[in-house]
């Protein structure tokens, strides 16, 4: 299979997530304070940036990094999931949420893609940039949304689970090697 059509459905699969934590919100009564707790803990990755990063990886000849494959995964799902409740609340309609999803899904894959086929013979030092915009977009959906849409339902215990999460983050990254 050639890298940059690999690189597209480690993407997909990645923003796959945000439909598998939709599906989640949509069919289960999930209370708040979980939900809350949930955004807390995924306070990982987002979205195009992070597939970005997976079509990047590629580029070393060592296929995806697992570790960063189940960052992607796990910072998905309750992304999906917590904006999935706001707008089944909200009243929208299934195919509305889906449709959210599912589109960011296939853009997260074509962010893949067209990260690993544009910079394909880019030096590191550009790679390195674009993963520190990446890193700093990232961040900022952290800082602006996540943390205070947790904050909400888990005052005190969104730091502990932060930092869970971030512990889980490091746990897969050490036995990926």
């Amino acid at each position: 299979m050639p890298t940059w059509a690999e690189a597209g459905l480690w993407g997909l699969l990645g923003g796959g997530a945000l439909v598998l934590g939709a599906l989640v919100a949509w069919f289960v009564r999930v209370p708040q304070t979980v939900i809350a707790s949930v955004m807390a803990f995924g306070a990982l990755l987002d979205g195009v940036p992070e597939s970005v990063v997976l079509g990047l990886g590629l580029l070393s000849g060592g296929g995806v990094s697992t570790s960063v494959l189940a960052a992607v995964f796990i910072s998905n799902v309750p992304e999906g999931l917590s904006s999935a409740a706001g707008m089944k609340s909200s009243g929208r309609s299934a195919r509305y949420v889906f449709g959210v999803w599912g589109g960011i899904a296939v853009v997260s894959g074509l962010a893949a893609l067209v990260g690993s086929v544009a910079l394909g013979g880019a030096p590191p030092e550009l790679v390195a940039v674009i993963t520190a915009v990446a890193a700093g977009a990232i961040l900022t959906m952290i800082a602006d949304t996540m943390i205070p849409e947790a904050f909400e339902r888990t005052r005190t215990w969104t730091g502990v689970i932060t930092t869970l999460g971030f512990l889980l983050a490091f746990a897969i990254e050490v036995s990926g090697r």
